[in-house]
């Protein structure tokens, strides 16, 4: 009963960054439809609302969503998009008002929230041994889905991504680099879920 209370205080915070976001996004770009795609151009944004969806499913005991995997993958995410926003990105934009406390919420505290649910509430000793290399396909088909919308209207949502920049070759580094980010930290997290695993066993 915890553990679902906690993910729906976790899911309650997502939804309302979210939220938050919208309506600081909607009040200069005036349109529901030109928000929402706006919005649905970040990386950011796509994992945030996939933790909300997930720790919602927690919460209601939808099993069939909040899965291991699920969970496992979304934290991964969640933890990425904190680290890099806050090492390379913070800043680049000046913020004030509702979107810098969206900022906050979806940038800070989120990511933290989620990832000490994984470490001391979800269950542990269930991911499976391609877990990591399953998760990575997430970074990977968001890159694919950023520079096809980019290339339709210009719009880059990251430095890192911006083919017209940094061309073709660097931007894919840029690519492989985000997806072995992501196996190095969910092999990392699979080891450490098997080490929790065996100790709870043993205490």
């Amino acid at each position: 009963m915890a553990a679902r209370i906690l993910a729906a205080l976790i899911a309650a915070v997502a939804w309302i960054g979210l939220a938050m976001q919208f309506r600081a996004s909607l009040a200069s770009l005036h349109t529901v439809p030109a928000t929402l795609w706006a919005m649905l151009l970040y990386f950011t944004v796509i994992t945030n609302l996939l933790v909300a969806v997930v720790f919602t499913a927690f919460a209601l005991r939808l099993s069939r969503i909040a899965t291991p995997f699920s969970l496992g993958g979304v934290t991964i995410a969640i933890l990425l998009v904190g680290i890099v926003y806050n090492t390379l990105l913070k800043g680049l934009v000046e913020l004030s008002g509702g979107a810098k406390l969206a900022d906050a919420i979806n940038h800070s505290i989120t990511p933290v929230t989620v990832t000490l649910f994984w470490l001391f509430v979800a269950d542990k000793g269930r991911l499976g041994k391609w877990a990591p290399i399953q998760w990575a396909g997430f970074p990977l088909l968001y890159f694919v889905y950023a520079l096809a919308r980019a290339s339709l209207d210009g719009k880059y949502p990251y430095p890192f991504m911006n083919v017209e920049q940094l061309g073709w070759p660097q931007t894919l580094a840029n690519a492989a680099i985000m997806a072995l980010g992501f196996v190095a930290v969910g092999f990392a997290m699979r080891w450490l879920d098997r080490r929790l695993a065996l100790k709870d066993l043993t205490d």
